[in-house]
């Protein structure tokens, strides 16, 4: 019974993780409809800055602008964070809105 009860936890932990990795691939297309109340203040077809830094080719640079690596943690967080001016989104988006934007901003 306890080994049951064990691989039956283990199996829901393996679930959760994998519909949780699912659900952070982010839908592009989407994500350029949410990302359309960011175009206020980011550029995404120049390297002009708006009131904030232009996002085109994001994902190729080497450091964001607060000079950690470009990965989807560091985006994720701030784009919940926010600073310099930008709002935090950790509560204006969903999950899945902020993983769509960031698979958009991926085919900058």
């Amino acid at each position: 019974m306890g080994k049951t009860v064990l691989s039956l936890g283990a199996g829901g932990l393996l679930l959760a993780g994998l519909l949780a990795a699912a659900d952070t691939k982010g839908d592009s297309a989407k994500g350029k409809e949410v990302f359309e109340q960011c175009g206020v203040c980011h550029n995404t077809d120049t390297d002009e800055k708006k009131i904030g830094p232009s996002l085109k080719g994001l994902y190729k640079h080497e450091k964001l602008k607060n000079g950690k690596k470009v990965t989807d943690e560091n985006v994720k967080a701030m784009i919940n964070a926010g600073g310099n001016g930008m709002p935090a989104y950790a509560d204006l988006l969903s999950e899945a809105e902020k993983a769509d934007v960031i698979a958009y901003l991926k085919t900058l």
